[in-house]
């Protein structure tokens, strides 16, 4: 457990004083503001305090569309906060987390070629690997596209995910699967040694499992329980809409298909009932994925100063895990350690929330 984890379960025991005072300011700054197949007894590495749910793996995203319908409230629409988007960042192979095998063809190769030849999956045990080609006219790398021509191909295995490390029986499934395509296409595929890979997928695997969090505090009703209409008008008030799951709202991010910024969740068999508004819930979960949204989205200001809006408008009280209360100095201690751990993954070249560290931490 890591000091970020171990100061969240620390925390707690003063009582909430002070906040409101700077609620509101902090509140203008935010805006609306780790299988498929398993592989035999993998060594797992241990998740982040609190996580809720992988965000990542084959790029799942779980925010509604932004044209998609509105909150409604006994028949009335509450609309959410509108979220400008950014252009949705592409995966790539990645020396830094991926082994990667190199296949050479002796003559340009069509992208129709490589597709009918590709893998039908994308996944070595519960690694997920990608293949990219040359562009013979821009001179880029690409996934593989059709009506394009390819100089050479290389193909990448992540080495860790919050599953852990890969291991040699997964790395053993990748090559299994890319040389018959190479062998189809005409390539000669040389891989990576196999003890090398699985060296180096241990050592970021203890990187990862060192710099991972996520961030949680709980909103218990102060007195009358809420039901599920009420704890989404509140929520869009503050930028939240629906995510796939029941029982879940996410604050998205302005990058298209990129991971929430926030999300709050609460009993999905409240928010399953057939009538959800009669359902009483008495905590909802806020919280954030650290290594998965970039600092510069401010993730951590967002999440501390919607805490403070929604318990002032649903009076509820802001607690932590074993039921204590988060106090203004226990908010400042939090700060302070995860702006240690975003040095640490930024001097990797992993920075939160780049596409290199939404591979590695999902």
């Amino acid at each position: 457990m890591n000091s970020l984890t171990i100061a969240l379960a620390g925390l707690g025991g003063v009582v909430l004083a002070g906040v409101v005072a700077h609620g509101a300011w902090q509140a203008r700054k935010a805006g609306p503001k780790r299988a498929e197949q398993p592989t035999p007894e993998p060594r797992e590495r241990q998740e982040p305090r609190d996580l809720i749910e992988p965000v990542l793996g084959d790029v799942p995203t779980d925010a509604l569309p932004l044209d998609a319908a509105p909150i409604t409230v006994d028949d009335k629409p509450v609309s959410p906060l509108p979220i400008a988007t950014v252009r949705r960042a592409t995966q790539r192979i990645d020396a830094l987390v991926d082994a990667i095998a190199t296949l050479t063809l002796e003559s340009p190769v069509t992208g129709e070629l490589v597709l009918a030849h590709q893998p039908t999956t994308r996944r070595a045990g519960s690694k997920p690997f990608l293949i990219e080609g040359l562009n013979t006219e821009t001179g880029e790398w690409e996934a593989p596209l059709p009506g394009r021509h390819y100089g050479e191909l290389q193909a990448g295995v992540q080495l860790a995910n919050r599953t852990g490390a890969m291991n040699e029986i997964e790395y053993s499934e990748f090559v299994q699967k890319i040389q018959p395509m190479a062998d189809a296409i005409g390539a000669m595929a040389d891989f990576p040694d196999m003890l090398d890979a699985a060296l180096r997928a241990k050592e970021l695997d203890t990187f990862a499992s060192q710099h991972d969090a996520q961030l949680a505090v709980h909103l218990q009703a102060r007195s009358v329980a809420w039901s599920v209409g009420y704890i989404q008008q509140h929520a869009a008030r503050h930028g939240f809409v629906p995510g796939m799951v029941p029982g879940r709202l996410v604050m998205p991010s302005k990058e298209e298909g990129a991971p929430p910024i926030l999300t709050l969740t609460f009993d999905a068999q409240a928010a399953l009932a057939d009538d959800p508004n009669q359902a009483a819930v008495r905590d909802v979960t806020l919280s954030f994925d650290v290594p998965q949204t970039e600092a510069k989205a401010e993730p951590f200001i967002a999440w501390q100063a919607s805490a403070q809006a929604l318990s002032l408008g649903m009076d509820a009280a802001i607690v932590d895990d074993n039921g204590q209360p988060l106090s203004p100095q226990g908010f400042a201690a939090i700060g302070a350690e995860l702006g240690k751990l975003y040095e640490a993954l930024e001097a990797r070249d992993i920075a939160a929330g780049s596409m290199v560290a939404r591979r590695l931490f999902s």
